[in-house]
């Protein structure tokens, strides 16, 4: 019986799906070790479950799993898909002797300046960028490369505490904003902003899945108007995927990553080249693993429990059809009031939409650009899937 252990502080849906995978594997044990107890639903995927005060700290689970270990025997895997818990796994990894991804790379991976310092060592084009731990220093880069510039903490996730910064008054609020020092600065990446999803196993990249962002996330943040739209395209044939599968497949293997789930964001840019935003050692969230195995054909959290788990890869599949995710975002402020357009969008692209969640009303209105609420639309054709994403964001209005 091999024994895996799972950690997610907050046992959120969309993550447990990815723990439930685990326990489809044949001889394993599945322990959970979580901040806030599972519903009982999703407590029956777990032979075991353990609640600890606080599920990303390196001490608290040091001595949890210590006590795994006594009562259960040694620890063949340690996982978890937050991106804020990756350098603690791999913490508790090397002194468990657990295979996996290991501190070294992890932080790569984790600090997004080591990580462009190792993408440029490597050749891998990228923004150039700094840690500074004043305004002064800030100055000196701005002078090399010009307004706009990103800042954000080094060890960022998303777009939370991301700015854009594009000039001196800016500049000012958003340092004063970002609570940690030293602050990341980079150059300001131009171009179509994309994803990719890729699966390695023992150094060598095996498959990829790209997606494109309505507009950037950063872009969404900085707008609490704009509904987000991921846009997943049937032909990915085109030489910009190509050129993004070389340029991330040299990322991965920069970073020394073995085996692992990678999401990658990238640039497309005018000059028709590629740059690397920034690269996760973990799967996507935002309803993209969800979409990636529709429209593949694929169970993607199963995907991920074997490469994880068992070190096999079922892949390589062939792109079905399109599909692309729409996020509902609530404008103004306050708790949810009222969803208007549904109607009227459900006549025009019922036939198209494959899931929906809908905002709740009397529920506050959420801080992140996934919005309150999303819909799934998938069809063989992308211009139809695009266009009715586009629709749909235009018609549904939730305030």
């Amino acid at each position: 019986m091999l024994n895996v252990v799972f950690i997610a502080p907050f046992p959120m849906r969309a993550t447990m799906r990815f723990g439930a995978a685990i326990s489809k594997l044949s001889n394993v044990r599945l322990i959970g070790i979580f901040q806030k107890a599972p519903s009982a639903e999703m407590a029956q995927s777990f032979d075991h479950i353990i609640l600890v005060e606080n599920a990303i700290s390196v001490d608290v689970l040091s001595k949890t799993m210590t006590q795994v270990v006594a009562a259960f025997g040694p620890i063949h895997r340690l996982l978890g898909i937050l991106e804020s818990l990756q350098e603690q796994l791999a913490i508790l990894r090397e002194r468990f002797g657990i295979s996996g991804v290991l501190p070294h790379t992890a932080r790569r991976f984790r600090d997004k300046a080591e990580m462009k310092d190792a993408l440029r060592a490597a050749g891998v084009p990228c923004a150039r960028h700094l840690k500074v731990r004043n305004v002064n220093e800030l100055w000196h880069f701005i002078d090399r490369v010009g307004f706009p510039v990103v800042l954000k903490p080094p060890a960022g996730a998303g777009c939370r505490a991301t700015y854009r910064v594009n000039n001196p008054q800016e500049l000012v609020e958003a340092m004063k904003d970002i609570p940690v020092r030293p602050v990341l600065v980079e150059e300001f990446l131009t171009g179509v902003e994309h994803s990719m999803e890729a699966y390695t196993l023992n150094g060598v990249p095996l498959f990829a899945s790209f997606s494109r962002y309505y507009p950037s996330p950063l872009e969404v943040m900085q707008n609490p108007w704009i509904q987000w739209v991921v846009l997943f395209p049937k032909e990915i044939d085109h030489p910009m995927f190509k050129q993004a599968r070389d340029v991330g497949y040299k990322a991965i293997k920069a970073l020394g990553l073995k085996t692992a789930m990678t999401h990658m964001e990238w640039f497309y840019r005018s000059d028709g080249t590629v740059a690397v935003g920034e690269i996760g050692a973990r799967p996507p969230g935002a309803q993209f693993s969800k979409v990636t195995g529709r429209i593949h054909g694929m169970n993607p959290y199963l995907t991920w429990a074997r490469l994880m788990v068992d070190d096999r890869f079922d892949g390589p599949w062939h792109r079905q059809k399109a599909a692309a995710i729409v996020f509902l975002r609530s404008q103004g402020s306050g708790k949810i009031s009222k969803i208007t357009g549904l109607t009227e969008a459900q006549s025009k692209m019922g036939n198209l939409v494959s899931e929906v969640k809908l905002p709740v009303v009397g529920l506050p209105k959420s801080s992140s650009y996934e919005g309150d609420g999303y819909v799934i639309i998938e069809h063989n054709d992308t211009n139809i899937v695009r266009q009715a994403a586009l629709d749909l964001i235009t018609t549904v209005k939730v305030s």
